[in-house]
C-alpha cells in the first residue's frame, strides 16, 4: 500500500478553520450572576472563575506543572489575556487547579 494512502485526510472543520493551540484562549461571554446571594459568595465565585481562566491560559501556553507556575508567571499570563493581576490567594488557587486536573 502506498504511503500516501495511509496519510490522514484533513477534516472539513480543519480545512476551513485552522486550529491554533499555542495561543491563549479567548474568554467566553460573561453572564450575570444570580441575585440574592451573600457578598462573600460573589467574591469567591469570581475568584474561582478567574483562577480557572488563568489555569486554562497557562496550560495552553505550555505550563503544565504547578511548580512551573510561580506568581510572576501567573500575573504575566493575566496581563497577556487581559484580566486584572491576581492576588496571592488566586495564584494559590490556580496552582491547586493545575494540581488536581488529572
Amino acid at each position: 500500500m502506498p504511503a500516501a494512502a495511509l496519510k490522514p485526510k484533513p477534516t472539513q472543520s480543519t480545512l476551513q478553520h485552522p486550529v491554533l493551540l499555542d495561543l491563549p484562549y479567548d474568554p467566553v461571554e460573561k453572564r450575570p450572576l444570580p441575585p440574592g446571594r451573600p457578598r462573600d459568595w460573589y467574591i469567591s465565585h469570581n475568584r474561582r472563575l478567574k483562577a480557572m481562566r488563568l489555569a486554562i491560559a497557562l496550560l495552553d501556553s505550555g505550563v503544565y506543572l504547578p511548580n512551573q507556575a510561580r506568581n510572576e508567571t501567573i500575573r504575566s499570563t493575566a496581563q497577556l489575556i487581559g484580566v486584572h493581576p491576581p492576588s496571592d490567594t488566586t495564584c494559590h488557587m490556580v496552582r491547586a487547579l493545575m494540581r488536581y486536573t488529572r
